[in-house]
């Protein structure tokens, strides 16, 4: 082989080498952002974790998530919208309730620790409860200008599975984010019914179960969506106006209920403060702890009653 031949088979086999490292790097990179598209549907579906913040306690998340607390626990967080996992939450909690408790325990006597243990727990869960129910009454004011965004894409002839991926883009959080798991679940082959079911399970209130039977009978049987969904956004307006006035009106309600309870825990702190160990005398006999329980029962009760009877379903 002379010295021109193997200069060409060199020069020719450096070429054919940098093609393919070139064809490698772009094969490499397009798997890459194909993988990472699909990590984003798959966490914004929540079929996986979430990539963003370092989690904490992930053994006791782990855990947790394999037993129906946990499950349930993660379907209510979900609901919340707050970037908080199972572990990390009941981890929250139980520092909540051991504060309380020695909060409980030093201010007022070592009977009202257990107690203010117990208050720590209703705490929580009503905290969970409330960003729920605030998340979901911002989704209800935003159903009739989602409602509005679904005709007005369905009657420039868009498909259904279009029109829900427009209005992930168009509407703010919570609607914005709702949807966007919706489309997400469409995306990788979820079935429509599927989809918007576990949206009215996240969010569950009468505007949104109307919506959602709307639009799985109109992709089932097909029928006049547009003129359904025009309806529907004026009576989604009427509902929301309705709602607004019955609020107003019960808010002293609502109000007087959360001040019931907060009277009688302070006036224990009163009473210790009047007289100091007078909680430690009266919690040192069976009857003062039986008068103590008897009365934080009829508190609480107190406080259901008003809320059940300022409830008004519209």
């Amino acid at each position: 082989m002379t010295l021109r031949s193997l200069v060409s088979l060199t020069t020719g086999v450096t070429l054919l080498a940098c093609v393919l490292a070139v064809l490698g790097v772009h094969a490499y990179a397009t798997g890459r952002a194909q993988r990472q598209a699909l990590v984003d549907r798959l966490s914004a579906t929540g079929q996986i974790p979430v990539v963003g913040r370092r989690r904490r306690f992930r053994t006791l998340d782990r855990r947790l998530r394999r037993t129906g607390v946990g499950r349930k626990l993660e379907l209510r967080l979900a609901a919340t919208g707050l970037d908080v996992t199972p572990g990390e939450f009941f981890v929250y909690m139980l520092a909540t309730v051991a504060g309380l408790w020695l909060v409980g325990q030093a201010a007022l006597a070592p009977f009202f620790g257990p107690i203010a243990g117990l208050l720590g727990i209703w705490v929580a869960v009503q905290f969970l409860n409330w960003q729920r129910q605030k998340r979901i009454e911002r989704f209800i004011n935003q159903l009739p200008e989602l409602s509005r965004i679904l005709a007005n894409a369905t009657q420039a002839g868009l498909a259904l599975r279009t029109a829900i991926g427009m209005a992930a883009e168009e509407l703010e959080a919570p609607a914005g984010e709702e949807l966007a798991k919706v489309a997400n679940q469409l995306a990788v082959g979820a079935a429509m019914d599927d989809a918007l079911g576990e949206l009215a399970e996240r969010l569950p209130s009468r505007e949104l179960v109307v919506l959602v039977t709307t639009l799985v009978l109109s992709s089932r049987a097909g029928g006049q969506v547009v003129s359904a969904l025009r309806n529907l956004t004026e009576t989604l307006e009427e509902r929301k106006e309705t709602r607004r006035e019955v609020r107003t009106q019960l808010s002293q309600v609502s109000m007087t209920s959360y001040a019931v309870p907060v009277l009688g825990i302070g006036s224990l702190f009163l009473m210790n403060g009047v007289k100091d160990g007078a909680l430690d005398r009266m919690t040192g006999s069976p009857v003062g702890q039986a008068a103590v329980l008897i009365a934080f029962g009829l508190y609480a009760v107190g406080f259901v009653l008003i809320r059940r009877l300022s409830r008004i379903d519209v």
